[in-house]
């Protein structure tokens, strides 16, 4: 029983890590695209939205996600889907898709703001580091209190 104290702080743990990295990997890829130096007019195909939670007493979340299609300068057909995007792009909108040569797959439509990017990835960043350390607390202090008990029950 007492393994259960450090197993399930440590999948939270793992999960917090995986999140970090996804975090981290989505502002190199949006970053690179706006560095990249090459731009295309592409077309909205499609826009939808998708919701999560509302059951019981918790929140609803809704994301709206655009799935957009544009040509590189070498003729290839690229088509891409980007979540919370501008609720002011519709179906058939023309958007400036920012990408890069090696990855066009990887490409955005949100228009470059270094900024809020940074900012973005890095209070995410400090939250799960938070929570990390709150886990890691949590296991610490849970190991503790066992060694006290085993101490005073003579174990």
């Amino acid at each position: 029983m007492e393994a259960l104290f450090y197993v399930v702080p440590l999948l939270m743990i793992a999960f917090a890590v995986a999140g970090m990295v996804g975090v981290v990997r989505r502002s190199r890829r949006v970053s690179s695209a706006w560095n990249g130096g090459l731009t295309a007019e592409g077309r909205c195909l499609r826009t939808y939205t998708t919701t999560s939670g509302g059951a019981g007493d918790t929140m609803v979340s809704t994301s709206l996600h655009h799935v957009y299609e544009f040509t590189t300068r070498e003729g290839r057909t690229v088509r891409f889907e980007e979540t919370n995007g501008p609720g002011t792009v519709l179906e058939g909108d023309i958007v400036t898709v920012h990408y890069t040569a090696d990855h066009p797959e990887h490409a955005t439509a949100h228009a470059p703001a270094r900024g809020k990017l940074a900012a973005e990835t890095g209070c995410v960043l400090v939250f799960l580091g938070v929570f990390i350390a709150f886990c890691v607390g949590f296991i610490v202090v849970t190991h503790e209190m066992a060694r006290a008990a085993d101490y005073f029950t003579g174990s």
